[in-house]
């Protein structure tokens, strides 16, 4: 099994209030691996995973709604968006840089001119808006922004929990060929379920979906969970079944 923290131990490892991280999943930013029996909050390290992304988006300053959408998108490019993170913040970082300097230079001097150079943001604020037309260029993604900007909490805790019951039943059927019937018709009841709550999931996004469910990571890690070790890696191939037919 593995290792699970309680709410109180992640906030103390990272620094992130309890009420915070209680919020978080409220609005679905951040879901806690499983709940206990008396409904207490338990995270595994891919939760953790994913609040280090949360983190290093908010350290950049975006919105809390627009990191929920780039980290839910399917699209999402991990390795990618670490090294523009680790761009913008060298940037952030040139900025402050430079006003120290413009600084203790004005606590030597005086103020002899008035320069403000040092407090152009510009050059950041254009990467940063190019990585996020990036992060959100994909048509799933902007569908999926418009989809979750009409929902409320409980709608949005509530797809989540429908969403890996699926994953559950796949679970159970393991033990079958992944090309039966039954499996095959859990297929279509996925794909039907992504489109009417994500973004329009065609046969070329549910077979890239798939791919990604059985690639490791947080998908993996998640259906496993919800279905027990290896549905992930069943429910791809049936996936891929399923795509392979039409």
């Amino acid at each position: 099994m593995k290792k699970m923290m309680t709410v109180n131990q992640v906030s103390k490892l990272t620094g992130v209030s309890i009420r915070t991280l209680q919020y978080y999943d409220k609005i679905g930013l951040l879901s806690p691996a499983r709940y206990t029996d008396s409904g207490y909050r338990l995270y595994d390290d891919t939760a953790l995973e994913r609040l280090q992304q949360i983190l290093l988006f908010k350290e950049l300053e975006f919105a809390l709604k627009d990191i929920k959408c780039i980290v839910s998108d399917p699209d999402f490019d991990r390795q990618k968006a670490l090294q523009q993170q680790i761009k913008l913040l060298e940037l952030k970082r040139d900025h402050l840089d430079g006003l120290i300097r413009y600084a203790r230079e004005i606590e030597k001097n005086g103020v002899k001119t008035m320069d403000f150079k040092a407090f152009d943001t510009t050059k950041l604020e254009e990467y940063k808006q190019r990585a996020k037309e990036e992060w959100g260029n994909s048509a799933q993604y902007k569908e999926f922004e418009e989809k979750d900007s009409k929902r409320s909490v409980q709608d949005n805790k509530r797809i989540a929990e429908e969403f890996m019951g699926l994953f559950s039943e796949f679970g159970r059927m393991k033990d079958q060929p992944a090309d039966s019937p039954q499996v095959q018709s859990q297929v279509g009841k996925l794909k039907a379920y992504i489109s009417e709550n994500f973004y329009e999931c065609t046969d070329e996004v549910l077979a890239g979906l798939g791919k990604m469910y059985c690639a490791g990571g947080e998908f993996t890690e998640n259906i496993d969970s919800a279905g027990g070790k290896g549905t992930a890696a069943f429910t791809a191939k049936a996936i891929e079944i399923f795509c392979a037919k039409l």
